[in-house]
């Protein structure tokens, strides 16, 4: 390189040299799950947002859960009445724990299965099972979810109805029905002096097609008709049938298998039976004056029926509107035997004499 008076001068090449890491500033680390959020300050309080929870749940109610199931025993003796067929080799799930998984989450509101595949992370329900590990690390397969998946608690719920290679959980529903029934009665006290076990047969609405739903004029939809006999608070059975069922069917069978449970724990217990107008039948009046047990049933009305006991009502309601007493009358032409009916607000209602 030349100079303005045509000298050379020596320039030394300017060469990139790399700066090295040791020698450059240190980077700022922002970690945001372990610095709070701060925020205005509400009096002498401070208000700050944490992230730093780890593993969370909305469910702290499931620990309670826990405790009631370990104490009564219902999901132990309910898993008593199922037969698993599976290779104990192959399986993360035992049978008890897969019942109280479906037990747990039904009681925490959870009905539906599609639920269990964002509640099978929950480390507090997996607690309440009694997994070892909650958070699923120990599993042989699908290590991280320690909880069985919709389709497994399926299996559980459906292997009586279908025979594959899948379905191996099958269960016994006399055994499952005398269980639960046990349960039940179990809230009842052993020195009551009186019983009342009122019938139902609601309609239950459904969405969709499922398979055994039949239209109801009555309830302006398609539904299903189950059978509950209650006790008080205490519901002691609890059948599910198609939409079509006449309401009388199968309360013989289940008073039938609830009285002697009732009589074994309540012995002195008088017992009435109680229910609508729809199960106002002769085999059922029948039933309970064989056992000797007290009923009160409602009589469907008729154009006939009014005619006949028009002034029977006429006097039923005055002494009600004068002293509020009801009246007794005679059915011996409504029924096989004579037999006592009381007016009152919601109708005529067979006794027994």
């Amino acid at each position: 390189m030349r100079s303005e008076n045509g000298r050379e001068l020596a320039v030394e090449p300017v060469v990139n040299k790399a700066v090295p890491k040791s020698a450059s500033a240190p980077a700022a680390k922002t970690d945001c799950a372990t610095e709070p959020l701060l925020f205005q300050d509400l009096a002498r309080r401070q208000v700050l947002a944490d992230f730093s929870g780890g593993y969370l749940s909305s469910d702290g109610g499931t620990l309670l859960l826990r405790q009631i199931d370990r104490g009564l025993g219902v999901s132990r003796s309910i898993a008593a009445c199922f037969c698993d067929a599976r290779d104990p080799r192959r399986i993360d799930h035992q049978l008890e724990e897969l019942v109280a998984q479906r037990l747990h989450a039904e009681a925490l509101g959870y009905e539906d299965l599609n639920d269990h595949d964002t509640l099978r992370r929950d480390p507090l329900l997996a607690v309440s099972v009694g997994k070892a590990d909650p958070l699923g690390l120990d599993r042989w397969q699908d290590r991280g979810t320690a909880l069985a998946a919709p389709s497994t608690l399926n299996r559980l719920e459906l292997s009586n109805h279908r025979r594959s290679r899948y379905h191996k959980l099958s269960h016994d529903p006399r055994k499952l029905e005398a269980t639960l029934l046990k349960v039940a009665t179990r809230c009842l006290r052993r020195d009551r002096k009186q019983i009342v076990l009122d019938l139902d047969a609601m309609g239950h609405l459904v969405h969709g097609l499922q398979e055994g739903r039949h239209f109801s004029a009555y309830y302006d939809g398609y539904c299903y008709q189950p059978l509950y006999v209650v006790c008080g608070s205490v519901v002691l059975w609890a059948q599910l049938r198609v939409g079509d069922t006449d309401p009388k069917e199968d309360v013989l069978r289940a008073l039938a298998t609830i009285l002697p449970v009732i009589r074994r724990r309540c012995p002195r217990a008088r017992i009435l039976v109680r229910g609508d107008s729809g199960f106002c039948r002769e085999e059922l009046m029948a039933f309970c004056e064989a056992e000797a047990i007290d009923y009160v049933l409602g009589l469907p009305k008729n154009a006939v029926l009014n005619r006949k006991i028009e002034a029977h009502l006429a006097m039923a309601a005055a002494r009600q509107c004068l002293c509020g007493e009801s009246t007794c009358g005679n059915t011996r032409s409504l029924t096989t035997r004579p037999r006592r009916a009381g007016a009152g607000r919601g109708g005529w209602w067979p006794r027994r004499k």
